[in-house]
């Protein structure tokens, strides 16, 4: 694959993030133009952050003058998932090189999801992962400072706007559902998800049931001796 190929092919893979991130930024981007915050740091904080949920309670915290104790253990907490999306990627970004930092850096819930249906040879792939990971992040970027701008002249309300994400996850599980051989993996999230959502609620849940997933299918792969991804 030439690199007008990969850059081309990780486009029309983008496109469902564009779709959510430009309206997920902007809607972050008015909330921190409401904030009292001006234009730049909007863009400033989804280039440096770039962490959607956690950069909606960042803006809270920054207007009620939170401690960077708090910020600090607040971002850990929510990002902590991160640290098993990495996990599936580990041997993949150590043979990009200088690339390499970025691509942890870019590495979000949506690029995950995507990287995850690229159907190439892994040279192919990682070729489209890095256009892909900064296309995503720009997308994020143009987004956030639209907001800024529209949020000081169009004054609307964004309830509801931020489903578009949860819309992006049921599109990619549907789609993976469909080519997967095996769905254990999937029913297994779905399950310890729920169950976990019930026992720890909204807030709490997230940590609990990736430890459990994660935890179930290494057990199950080091028994039966086949490769089932948490992917």
């Amino acid at each position: 694959m030439s690199k007008k190929e990969s850059i081309q092919y990780a486009f029309v893979k983008s496109i469902p993030v564009l779709c959510s991130y430009i309206f997920l930024g902007m809607a972050y981007g008015i909330l921190m133009q409401q904030a009292g915050f001006a234009w730049y740091y909007s863009v400033l904080v989804s280039m440096s952050i770039y962490t959607g949920a956690f950069q909606f309670v960042l803006t809270t915290l920054l207007a009620s003058g939170a401690s960077i104790l708090t910020i600090a253990v607040t971002a850990l907490f929510m990002n902590s998932r991160q640290t098993f999306y990495s996990l599936s990627y580990v041997d993949v970004f150590n043979q990009m090189g200088r690339k390499k930092l970025f691509m942890i850096h870019s590495l979000t819930d949506e690029t995950f999801a995507v990287n995850y249906t690229l159907d190439l040879p892994a040279e192919d792939k990682r070729k489209v992962m890095f256009p892909l990971a900064i296309m995503c992040h720009c997308y994020w970027v143009c987004g956030s400072l639209l907001g800024s701008v529209l949020g000081q002249l169009i004054p609307f309300s964004t309830d509801g706007i931020d489903f578009c994400m949860t819309a992006l996850f049921v599109i990619i599980f549907v789609d993976q559902w469909e080519k997967a051989e095996r769905h254990f993996p999937a029913l297994l999230g779905l399950g310890v998800a729920v169950a976990c959502l019930l026992i720890f609620g909204e807030n709490q849940f997230m940590l609990p049931a990736l430890i459990i997933v994660s935890a179930v299918l290494v057990l199950y792969n080091s028994r039966t001796g086949k490769a089932v991804s948490a992917e």
